[in-house]
């Protein structure tokens, strides 16, 4: 979602509507899904991770069921990791800039 939509309270009808059209005849079976608002590409602002996991664990609910992975990706920082990690709905991250730097990005992929 947008910072607009995130703000007008638009977050949940958003993605709703994208699954609906992206899941259209797709296999679940084999799919990883990542929540990855517009908001927090590139610019340094990353939801919070219990807001993260919230909107992860609604997704979930929209899927009736199934079990599969959903992965929080938007600025994602190796001083955050612990604690985004720490979230029950979260199964993994996608990492953009901070796989830029290889310190940064060793504490992301060895966050434990």
């Amino acid at each position: 979602e947008t910072k607009q939509q995130r703000d007008a309270g638009e977050t949940q009808t958003h993605i709703a509507q994208q699954l609906k059209a992206g899941l259209v005849g797709v296999n679940l079976s084999n799919l990883v899904i990542a929540y990855e608002p517009i908001w927090a590409i590139g610019t340094g602002d990353t939801c919070e991770s219990k807001e993260a996991n919230r909107v992860i664990g609604w997704i979930r609910d929209q899927l009736n069921g199934e079990d599969l992975p959903i992965q929080y990706g938007g600025s994602v920082k190796p001083e955050l990791i612990d604690e985004i990690m720490d979230q029950p709905e979260i199964n993994g991250v996608l990492v953009g800039g901070a796989s830029l730097d290889p310190i940064g990005f060793a504490r992301i992929v060895n966050y434990q």
